[in-house]
């Protein structure tokens, strides 16, 4: 089996996350797709039921005492489906997360009806609340700024399929 087929070959079922499927693993990194409902990391209530608490467990292989460890390089947020990459050292995450704000991040969505404007940048400033939940607020002061681009793939008399690109 050559480098590339180890790379892309399955994980043991038995230490498989659940909840989460693996979609790429190397030395460096993991890669997951996770289920919209799961945190990406831990809260003062939801210690264990977190991508990252079990992609840790994963990497861990069980064994609570190893020193193998999965380092967060970026989040989603709780009701959002997606992939997510975990690092398997603090030099890999040091580095993808320095090199995160070049990543194209990009979604497919559905949506109930048309779309009047066929593509456009929606812009508002978001917060979180205390219970994680993030909202629109109308004054800057108060939130991060965000940019998010559209653009309809697809129509049918009830939905439209559209391409969503996280520009911050």
């Amino acid at each position: 089996m050559d480098e590339k087929q180890k790379a892309f070959k399955r994980p043991p079922r038995k230490h498989t996350p659940k909840g989460l499927e693996i979609l790429y693993e190397d030395r460096d990194i993991v890669v997951v797709e996770k289920i919209n409902g799961l945190l990406t990391v831990g809260t003062e209530k939801v210690k264990e039921n977190t991508a990252h608490f079990l992609v840790n467990e994963y990497v861990r292989k069980g064994n609570s005492k190893s020193k193998n460890r999965a380092y967060i390089v970026h989040r989603l947020d709780k009701d959002t489906s997606g992939i997510l990459v975990f690092a398997k050292s603090e030099d890999v995450k040091d580095f993808l997360q320095k090199n995160w704000p070049d990543t194209r991040k990009q979604y497919a969505a559905v949506v109930s009806g048309q779309m009047k404007e066929k593509e456009g940048l929606v812009t508002s400033y978001l917060i979180e609340n205390s219970v994680h939940r993030m909202y629109s607020v109308a004054r800057s002061k108060e939130g991060k700024l965000s940019k998010t681009a559209y653009r309809v793939l697809k129509e049918s008399a009830h939905f439209s399929l559209l391409e969503i690109d996280l520009l911050t």
